[in-house]
């Protein structure tokens, strides 16, 4: 018999794990990450470097066989204290109008993940996506995913468009969520945040710890205030874009400083060469947000891009959160590609609450 007094101990599996937002937010809300799985290599360091005793998994989900799974970390099938969580790559379903042909793959990560959920049928179930599948319902594989859930003990799953803004992350950033339980009959929505919106005054800048940089500053500790160069003319373009919120219409009376794709233009891409405003939450935090020409990615007063740890920062990683990588590139994707970790831990926190009332 269950000891009533004893917390249980919840553990999860991280399907597409990335560099760990997920799991880090997770294991905040204590729960115990057995293992991340990811087709990408380059963010195992990162993985093992902040989400310790996980098993980091390098494989391509279309090959991995159920029992594989299993049997490596020693799984059992209808575990009512194991978390299975999907947060596949999402590029096919997103709303930008981007080509689709290089993420064609990726639609079909959800019915592949759904696999792993059928064969271990664990206690609860986590997906994490673009609204996008959610309006493509039939298309991206959800509908029957969660048809199935309804029909095999899952009774009431939660899934909703969430702006992580809510649950304490500084930014506005909108995500489709899928909770399930096998275990109790209620409804389980991730925690909201009583308290006041975060916005990005309250996280980044001189009083938050980040000091006042150029374009170009390299920081080689592993805290990672690093920001690109920019070229001369940009330099220029920023002087004139007002401090808080201002945009490229700031400059683009000055034939000199006006770029030729934006003339006759004023009302598209007003948000390109935009800087923050501190007293908002920031726009979302895409894989491009240390360029000024790819959004709203520009200090609020600063002339210069988001650094490396402003862009973690913004997308709730702690300050002590280790990156690795060979490039800012590729580290700027692992942080723009990855969970909020403050809104994870709210997924976790609903979820161990809810198992703490249903056992």
């Amino acid at each position: 018999m269950k000891d009533k007094n004893k917390t249980p101990i919840l553990k999860a599996v991280d399907f597409f794990c990335s560099g760990g937002g997920m799991s880090y937010g997770m294991m905040q809300a204590g729960i115990d990450i057995i293992a991340g799985i990811d087709i990408d290599e380059s963010c195992k360091e990162t993985y093992q470097a902040n989400i310790k005793g996980a098993k980091f998994i390098h494989a391509d989900v279309f090959d991995l066989k159920e029992s594989d799974l299993e049997n490596s970390l020693s799984l059992e099938k209808n575990d009512d204290e194991l978390i299975l969580i999907g947060c596949s790559p999402c590029q096919f379903w997103s709303i930008i109008n981007t080509d689709k042909t290089k993420s064609a793959k990726s639609k079909n990560l959800l019915v592949e993940f759904s696999r792993f959920v059928k064969y271990l049928k664990p206690g609860y179930v986590v997906v994490e996506n673009v609204p996008g599948v959610l309006r493509k319902k039939e298309e991206s594989g959800l509908n029957e995913f969660i048809q199935w859930l309804e029909n095999n003990g899952y009774d009431n799953p939660h899934f909703k468009v969430h702006n992580v803004n809510d649950y304490g992350v500084p930014q506005n950033r909108k995500r489709f969520t899928l909770i399930a339980s096998r275990i109790s009959k209620e409804e389980i929505k991730p925690l909201e945040l009583k308290s006041n919106k975060v916005v990005v005054k309250d996280v980044i800048g001189v009083e938050n710890g980040f000091p006042k940089i150029n374009a170009g500053h390299k920081d080689k500790t592993d805290f990672l205030h690093t920001v690109p160069r920019i070229s001369f003319i940009n330099k220029k373009r920023l002087k004139k874009v007002k401090k808080d919120g201002g945009n490229r219409l700031d400059f683009a009376d000055d034939p000199e400083l006006q770029l030729n794709c934006f003339i006759g233009r004023d009302d598209s891409f007003k948000d390109t060469f935009g800087r923050l405003w501190w007293n908002r939450p920031s726009p979302t935090i895409t894989t491009k947000f240390f360029s000024i020409s790819n959004g709203r990615f520009v200090h609020p007063e600063e002339d210069r891009a988001l650094s490396i740890r402003e862009g973690a920062t913004l997308q709730s990683f702690p300050k002590t959160y280790k990156f690795k990588g060979n490039s800012t590139a590729g580290i700027a994707r692992m942080i723009g590609n990855a969970v909020p970790p403050k809104y994870a831990t709210a997924i976790g926190k609903a979820i161990t609450q809810n198992h703490i009332n249903a056992i």
